[in-house]
């Protein structure tokens, strides 16, 4: 079992830890939406000359730096470890060795301190972060989460409630974007990178497919966007501009019409919400928001810096659950395992040919 902790009035600190990818994170939020103190360290430079996360590089450094990070966050805030109601970390999915990196971090101060462990699904840390910064985001909400290994449309009833309504049956966008950049040799991290570029070139220059546009199921595909990218990268007879904005184009004009197919299967709620690395993508956040006012509806998502990986959402989706448990609140058992994959809907019908990703 793991330990109990007595929310005074409904107020607490939350120590967060996030160590799912790339990004080794720690912050320290309370219940009123205050973060005290937050620390990030990138691993582009580590990453970088490969093109792409390694998973034994990314492991290795969270490892390395992640305890004194955890030091110097409480130090910044002023607190000690005796001052936090609650330890959150990301218990998964992810990158399975930085995930038990963190998630045996946050055990091992758990039991030190006699503090609940609270094991946060890493996509339930996106869909809350928007509350984090808005106070008046309420349920339910229509959420759009892309991200790098994620491209789910779910309805966001509740702390704990989601329902899936699609997802990708191949790539994740973020992913595209990511592999978009190393096809046109633009770097790591990716998705900026073509973002940049993006904004100097003509985006009806190249023409390129709009994976399953039309199509009754609202579910994603960017495979088949990605390969011709590719074959019009090789082809030499576009500007390398030209073909980044015409991708990124092609990728909202995706977006869009499967966010359009997925609300014509509900009641529409009164909000639309994005989040994830890809919903710091300026571009995608216009259309977003050009399609909210066309339905009716508030556009919401969190600032760029709660959009990528980080500590603070992680903190916060612990916030959230103590907040739904009540004055008295039970942690998470310390042998909680680390997770590869998580979905947040487990009830969500398999998506015909889709892979390990949906």
């Amino acid at each position: 079992m793991g330990s109990q902790a007595r929310i005074s009035a409904g107020k607490a600190i939350v120590l967060g830890i996030e160590s799912s990818c790339d990004e080794t994170a720690v912050a320290l939020v309370t219940s009123e939406r205050v973060v005290l103190a937050e620390r990030i360290a990138s691993q582009e430079a580590e990453h970088a000359p490969y093109g792409g996360v390694v998973p034994e590089i990314a492991a290795r450094a969270h490892a390395e730096r992640l305890a004194p990070m955890i030091d110097a966050v409480l130090e910044d805030a002023g607190i000690g470890l005796e001052a936090v109601d609650a330890i959150a970390a990301t218990a998964g999915p992810g990158l399975i060795g930085g995930v038990m990196v963190g998630l045996v971090s946050a055990k091992a101060l758990a039991m030190a301190s006699d503090t609940p462990l609270l094991a946060i699904n890493h996509l339930e840390g996106h869909a809350l972060s928007p509350r984090l910064a808005d106070e008046a985001l309420a349920f339910p909400y229509l959420l759009l989460l892309v991200s790098g290994g994620h491209c789910q449309i779910l309805l966001v009833e509740g702390v704990g409630e989601y329902r899936r309504l699609a997802t990708t049956i191949d790539d994740a966008l973020g992913e595209a974007f990511d592999k978009t950049a190393k096809i046109m040799g633009l770097g790591y991290p990716g998705g900026p990178a073509v973002e940049r570029l993006a904004s100097k070139g003509d985006a009806v220059a190249v023409p390129l497919p709009r994976p399953l546009k039309g199509s009754r199921e609202p579910h994603f595909s960017f495979a088949g966007l990605k390969s011709a990218v590719l074959r019009a990268y090789e082809s030499g007879e576009h500007a390398d501009a030209d073909l980044a904005a015409s991708f990124q184009r092609a990728a909202i004009d995706c977006l869009v019409d499967r966010l359009d197919h997925a609300l014509e299967r509900i009641s529409t709620p009164p909000a639309l919400v994005a989040a994830g690395g890809v919903a710091a993508n300026l571009s995608v956040r216009r259309a977003l928001e050009a399609l909210a006012e066309r339905r009716g509806m508030r556009f919401c998502a969190p600032p760029l810096k709660l959009c990528t990986d980080n500590a603070a959402m992680i903190a916060w989706a612990g916030c959230e659950r103590l907040a739904k448990s009540g004055e008295l609140f039970e942690g998470d058992p310390l042998d909680f395992r680390a997770r590869p994959r998580w979905p947040l809907d487990p009830e969500a019908e398999a998506v015909r040919g889709a892979g390990v990703k949906a």
